[in-house]
Formats: C-alpha cells, structure tokens, sequence
C-alpha cells in the first residue's frame, strides 16, 4: 500500500465542534455542566414545548467572537441564526438552530508548524442530546436506546477548515493547536473524552498534480487525537483499493470503530440543501458593532504560539517550549514562576525533569500537588546562591510538591545546605585518593574518565553536599 499512496494525495478537511465553558446553554436557562443525572439539566426551552421561545446567550457571542479573533478570522457586522431540518431521537425540536449563510466567524486561517491551514468558517449552533444504548439482544448488541437530553441546547462552536491539510499528521497538529487556543482562551475545556470537543474529518485523494479533488467520506465519532490518526490512515487506504480496483469512493458519512480499527458506513452524505435551512423565525438578525468587537479583542489573553516564541527568547528550546505549552496548567504555573524573577533555565529543567516525571507517574496535574510557584523560585534561589546544590534540589523537590513545605526549612531542618568552605572539601577528597589507590595508578596511567569515579565518591561521601565545582577543581589538583 505504501507504494500505491506515491500515486495520490491526500485531501483533508476538519469540522470541529468546540462546547463553549457558558453557565447556561444557548436559549435556555438550563445549566450545561458535563456529568449530571440523565435529563436533569432540562426545561421547556430545551424539551421543545409548544409556545416556547428563544432567548440567545449574549456569553455564547462573545466567546464566539473571542475564538474568531484568535483564529484569526472576520467578524462580519451581521450574523444570523437557522433551522437545519433533521430527525433525530435526541433532537427534541425535530430541527437545531444553527447558522447558515451569514456566519459569526469567516475567512480566518491558523498556521501550524509551518503551514497555513484556512479556516472556512465557525458559526454557533446548539448541540443535540445523547443516546444512550442497553440492554442485549446477542450478538446484534443493545436491544434499546435511552435518551439523555442533558446535552440538548448546549452552546456550540463549529470550526470549519479548508481542505488544506495533507497528512494525518498535519490534521492532529491542527487538530491539538485549535485545542490548544480554545483552552487558553478559556471558551472550552478540549476534553474529547467527554465529548466537550469532537471532530469530523473529511477526507478525498486525487492523483497526484491533479488539480480536482475526489469524493469525499466524512469520519465521526473521533475522539482522541491518536484515533484521528488512525481513522485518516485507514480511510486513505480505504478509498485508494477502491479506486486501484476499478471502482468510485461514495460520498457518505461513516462511523470509526476504534476497537476494530476500521471505518464503517453510517449513512449517505447529506448536502446543504438536504436539511432544507431557512432562517430561524424566533430571533432577529445579529449586529456587531466593531465596539464590540475591539472590547473583546482587548481581553485577548497570550495565544500558545506567542506564548512559545517568548519561552524559546529565554532559551527554551522549541521541544520544551511546545511540551510546556500544551499543557496549560504546567505553562500558567511556570509563568508565575518566571514572574517571580527565577532562572527560566534552571525552571524549565525541573518542569521537565523531576516535576514531569512526578505528575506521570502520579497521574496528576500540577495544581493538584502543594508545590506553589513561589517555592519552587525559592529552591532555585537557594541553588543559584550555592546555598544547596542542583543534586539537593532534586531530592527535595518531590517532599515540596507532597507536603507543600518550603525549600529552605527542608535545607534547614535536614542539615543540606551545600560544602563550600575548600578545606574540608580538600580533606575529604584527599580521604577518597588515599582509600582508591588502583584508581588513582589508572587515572594517572591515561585512563582522565575516571575523575567522575572520584567526584562521585566525594559528593557519596558528603550525601550530595559538597560544591560539584570546588570538588571537580580540587580532585584535579590532587591527583595531578
């Protein structure tokens, strides 16, 4: 197969749906928190009562606005809502408002690792319920389906790309950069487990240098970043046996099945005029002022690619600065860290040792520990003044993000604080040259690498203590 895709490339196109973090959803007063009892985050407005209206959350414009601006995109001056037309057992209403010609957000792009990716569009929609399947009925699966009406109404971002994209990899680095922006911005919390973020992915191949691009299938049900991934490699080989064999790819919507590996037909490919829009009678056309506009983009936090830029001018290097980023939690805490006047080189070496290593293991954020930014500046003033050495640091920072004590009454309370005073280092190292002396006759005979055998010795000897400096030029001297 990987001799057949030298004959095609391959065309891809993302639509994202981002939940927007509001307290209520988009036209009812309902709360839209994830986790609740089955159909207890409902009212009349979400059920779709006769005689009930909707009220549009001024919350969901703004965010809607914020994300735009990020994304680079326009903000037209008017924007409206539609009725989008399908029947669907958790869609109450038998119809979602959604946008359709005159969206919120328009011709915006986002540049990745290098590349350019457009951006279509992103309008506000509101989402629908859940299904949820049970019972057993052999080997067919659930013999019958619940409905949880929670999700109905919740207040959606779709995020629309150009089919820019070109490998898998090109479609998850957008994929976690756009989750990276909308966390930062704080209009959603990304977790695609919950399904608070999805993605479909529409994917063609053509020959290559051709210029018309083949027929698309649309994945759902991608919810890791990984699965993206897969489901893209599957279906590019997919569509190419298809068409190696003689045969033409069907526009359809298929479903992937991340257990078996493999995409399956769901159903036929809607088209636009399939869902028969026309504009949501209930609630008035939308004007935006560029008041509006300049208010919000005022609030505009740090995007993660700035927020990378100003890492890598301290000398981060780009993998650091991009793994400290993409997790917020971490990159919000080294910032107050740097705030405080630390050393970024000697932070970020703990961030990415000790501390990471910690949280992995422990399988926990770095808010959940007691560790506060201002005792980590403290243990990196301590190292910085030769109060303790780099080594000390790291067995005390684990017991500081445990207990949440501070780096200086560790040092006090357990005797740490570094040797520096070059007699006793002196006599220890003399100490350590006398106990070895087959080292000492190889060491003298050529064999230089055997000095960190020595150092090692002393800082044993000293638990860690001594100068690594004053022992390093004193075991020279010694030795000759």
């Amino acid at each position: 197969m990987e001799d057949l895709r030298d004959k095609y490339e391959v065309v891809i196109g993302l639509e994202v749906h981002a939940q927007l973090k509001t307290k209520s959803k988009i036209f009812a007063p309902d709360g839209c928190e994830f986790g609740h009892e089955p159909n207890s985050q409902t009212s009349p407005i979400t059920l779709g009562m006769p005689g009930v209206l909707p009220v549009l959350n001024k919350e969901v414009v703004n965010m809607g606005i914020l994300t735009g601006l990020a994304l680079n995109c326009e903000i037209p001056e008017r924007c409206k809502f539609d009725r989008k037309q399908y029947f669907y057992p958790d869609l109450p209403k038998g119809y979602q408002i959604s946008q359709y010609d005159e969206p919120i957000c328009i011709n915006g792009y986002l540049d990745v690792k290098g590349k350019r990716i457009g951006i279509t569009r992103a309008h506000l929609e509101e989402d629908a319920g859940k299904l949820v399947h049970a019972g057993a009925d052999g080997l067919a699966g659930s013999s019958y389906s619940l409905v949880d009406l929670n999700r109905a109404g919740t207040p959606l971002l779709e995020i629309v790309s150009e089919p820019d994209m070109r490998s898998s990899e090109e479609a998850r680095n957008y994929m976690e950069e756009l989750r990276n922006i909308v966390r930062y911005i704080g209009v959603c919390d990304g977790n695609l487990e919950e399904g608070s973020m999805r993605c479909d992915a529409n994917i063609s191949i053509m020959p290559k240098g051709s210029k018309e691009f083949g027929t698309r299938a649309e994945i759902k049900n991608v919810n890791s970043f990984s699965a993206l991934q897969r489901a893209i490699e599957y279906e590019i080989d997919r569509q190419i046996e298809i068409v190696e064999e003689g045969g033409q790819v069907v526009q359809e919507t298929r479903l992937w099945d991340d257990n078996s590996r493999e995409t399956r037909s769901m159903r036929g490919k809607e088209d636009a005029h399939d869902y028969r829009y026309f504009p949501e009678p209930d609630l008035m056309p939308l004007k935006i002022s560029r008041e509006w506009v300049k208010e919000i983009q005022d609030k505009m936090p740090e995007l993660p690619q700035a927020k990378r830029e100003r890492y890598m001018s301290l000398g981060l290097s780009e993998y650091d600065a991009s793994v400290i980023v993409e997790q917020m939690g971490l990159a919000l805490f080294f910032d107050e860290v740097l705030k405080t006047g630390a050393s970024a080189k000697i932070a970020v070496n703990f961030i990415m040792g000790e501390i990471a290593a910690y949280l992995k293991e422990e399988k926990l954020e770095i808010t959940e520990t007691k560790l506060t930014p201002e005792n980590l500046a403290e243990l990196i003033s301590l190292i910085e003044k030769n109060t303790i050495s780099n080594n000390i640091g790291k067995q005390i920072i684990i017991d500081m993000m445990k207990d949440g004590e501070r780096a200086s009454s560790i040092v006090e309370k357990r005797g740490l604080s570094q040797i520096s005073d070059e007699g006793a280092i002196k006599e220890i190292c003399q100490k350590v040259v006398d106990a070895n002396p087959e080292q000492v006759e190889k060491y003298k005979g050529g064999k230089v690498q055997l000095l960190g055998f020595f150092v090692g010795q002393v800082m044993k000897e000293t638990k860690g203590r001594a100068n690594p400096k004053a022992v390093n030029d004193l075991m020279k001297e010694i030795l000759g």
